[in-house]
């Protein structure tokens, strides 16, 4: 394992909130338990879990990492607290008597580099994907390359600024030439926390197949414009999500790393064979198909849809709706109107009476009704509350305005599929409201309320199972509950 100390901050406990809980399964913990270790790092909470060799979570600690700045006062991730907190939490596995590290693996936010010099140290900010990107660039570059349509098209990744993580060495090379030429390797989050423990360079398939402008998915190669910019050289080899990057001391596989939403669907395609969908809500509600493999259209790239990569390799079409964060925000203002608690919508349960009372569709901020798919907005931020009696009404009429919105997105990534079935996870599968709607809107096919308990640090886990684990993998991993029209 790479050390060099000097370039670490030695504060990393007093810039961090750490909480830990111990699961005990089956009465206890027995001493050298075998397990992997998941260290599943997003943009707020970094968690480290410990799964048994029946996927089941035996230990999680979660830490947040005091932000730092990059040269222009925006915000990101702090590369040296994470870094010791990688290599602090690895011994202090390691050190418990508790466990038997067989494997660790890494599940991580994408659209983000860290970028090493001659002396594999980090050299720049790992920069925040929310920083702006400069207008006269971005059409530098979509000129230069056949412009915006042509370029989303290829790379199945919409026009997204720095959200398209190759667009940041682009950036550099034009703004920073210094500082790109002293950039030796650049890694995407998760295979730097590889390489911190592992001490091998690589790069993968999941984390360049996430709308980064890198990967042309026609000819399943990166796109011209990589090597013609001179970023291709910085890009490690390409390993495959079941290989490993390392075995320390010839006894722990430590695996590449994936992208977190990637390594969100693994569980379900283990489990299902029957295509699906797979609804992942929370802030965004993002519908993935990992069984539609159309080129983008430039329709669905206006309407937000793009394209992952799994593991293996395949792409995975997605749409997006930002239907959480307007659930958020509209349940504040009922709170406020009716005065009750804002947490006061998860009482409500379904009433087929009130929806039969439910408005009629109207035009919205996204851009209308009709076959149109909502990215913005629904109707009912439009709606005056004075015009319903009570809070339960009100808030049928909003999860109703969100699922006419939420259809729409969806049927942009299901149309020409032989999906059978809709998997919701996250907030809204909770809902009771939302998932009786849902699956009144898809007659034909087959709802569910899915519970996946750490999805994304179990997918990684699941990626290199053959590494550490002889035995099957278990059935019944995703808990579903299946909602039927009325």
């Amino acid at each position: 394992m790479r050390r060099n100390d000097a370039a670490i901050e030695n504060k990393s406990r007093e810039n961090s909130n750490t909480s830990s809980h111990l699961h005990l399964v089956d009465g206890g913990i027995a001493a050298g338990l075998p397990v992997i270790a998941i260290f599943d790092i997003g943009k707020t909470n970094k968690k480290i879990l410990l799964f048994n060799e029946q996927y089941r979570v035996v230990f999680e600690e979660s830490t947040q990492l005091k932000e730092t700045v990059d040269e222009d006062g925006f915000a990101c991730e702090n590369v040296a607290l994470l870094t010791q907190w990688l290599r602090d939490s690895f011994e202090k596995i390691i050190k418990d008597k508790r466990f038997n590290i067989k494997a660790i693996n890494f599940s991580g936010y994408g659209a983000s580099f860290v970028h090493l010099d001659e002396m594999l140290q980090p050299c720049l900010p790992l920069y925040n994907y929310l920083k702006p990107f400069a207008e006269d660039l971005k059409q530098q570059f979509y000129n230069n390359y056949g412009g915006e349509s042509l370029v989303a098209k290829q790379t199945a990744s919409p026009v997204l600024g720095n959200l398209n993580s190759g667009m940041q060495l682009y950036r550099l090379k034009y703004e920073k030439p210094g500082e790109f030429a002293n950039i030796k390797y650049s890694l995407h989050l998760p295979q730097y926390a590889s390489f911190v423990l592992s001490g091998n360079l690589c790069s993968d398939i999941t984390s360049i197949g996430c709308h980064t402008n890198l990967w042309h998915f026609q000819k399943k190669a990166y796109h011209k414009w990589v090597s013609k910019e001179g970023v291709g050289i910085k890009l490690p080899a390409i390993k495959h999500g079941t290989d490993i990057a390392a075995n320390i001391n010839n006894t722990i596989a430590v695996g590449i790393g994936l992208h977190d939403s990637s390594a969100a669907l693994i569980p379900y395609l283990c489990c299902f064979a029957e295509p699906f969908i797979l609804l992942s809500t929370g802030t965004w509600c993002i519908s993935l198909n990992p069984f539609n493999h159309k080129v983008l259209s430039d329709y669905e790239l206006h309407h937000d849809c793009l394209c992952y990569l799994t593991y293996e390799g395949s792409p995975v079409k997605a749409s997006r709706l930002f239907a959480g964060y307007e659930h958020e925000q509209q349940v504040k203002k009922l709170a406020e109107h009716f005065d009750k608690p804002v947490e006061h919508y998860t009482t409500i349960q379904y009433n087929a009476a009130l929806i039969k009372k439910k408005q009629p569709a109207r035009e919205t901020a996204g851009g209308g009704t009709g076959t149109h798919a909502m990215v913005k907005a629904s109707a009912f931020g439009s709606r005056p509350l004075a015009s319903f009696k009570t809070y339960e009404e009100a808030y049928h009429q909003l999860v109703a305005d969100l699922i006419e919105q939420q259809v729409k997105s969806t049927k942009l990534v299901l149309a020409g599929t032989p999906v059978k079935k809709i998997f919701v996870d996250g907030g809204f599968g909770k809902n009771d409201i939302y998932m009786h709607l849902l699956a009144n809107a898809f007659k034909g096919i087959q709802v569910y309320a899915a519970s996946v308990p750490q999805a994304s640090a179990l997918g990684a886990a699941m990626a290199i199972h053959k590494h550490w684990n002889k035995r099957p993998v278990p059935e019944g991993l995703v808990e579903a509950k299946h909602y039927i029209a009325k």
